[in-house]
């Protein structure tokens, strides 16, 4: 990890969903609902067409912070709010979601970052903020 000053920003991720990774996910969750599979069924529902996961975003999102720190142990409070959906197209090109964070507080031997996730022109995550030990 590097030093954890206020305004440091962490290396961005940019990670891509297509619709075999919400199969995979779908397997290991056990979260089978259909609009995470069926255009018609996520069309049904007034989305724009299937959507990822709001854990696996979620998961993904805090990869930022994880890739960052020496021991993924250190990460003691994370927590997001979901405002928009990430819509995967049935296509080779999925769904690239772009995250950034950036340093907001160190006190107490705690670093609190702030997570920014952009899928599109979209702001998919609002609030999100991982709380990481430092020295």
């Amino acid at each position: 990890m590097k030093p954890a000053a206020v305004g440091n920003e962490l290396p961005p991720l940019t990670v891509t969903l297509r619709r075999e990774d919400l199969v995979r996910y779908a397997g290991a969750s056990g979260d089978f609902n259909p609009i995470h599979w069926s255009d018609r069924m996520a069309g049904a529902l007034g989305l724009p067409g299937v959507i990822a996961h709001g854990m696996l975003t979620m998961a993904s999102a805090v990869r930022v912070v994880t890739d960052w720190i020496d021991d993924p142990a250190d990460l003691v409070e994370y927590g997001v709010r979901f405002t928009k959906p990430v819509v995967v197209p049935d296509d080779d090109k999925g769904a690239s979601v772009t995250f950034s964070a950036r340093v907001d507080k160190v006190a107490d031997g705690r670093a609190e970052i702030d997570i920014t996730a952009v899928a599109g022109e979209e702001k998919v995550l609002g609030r999100a903020r991982a709380v990481v030990r430092v020295q």
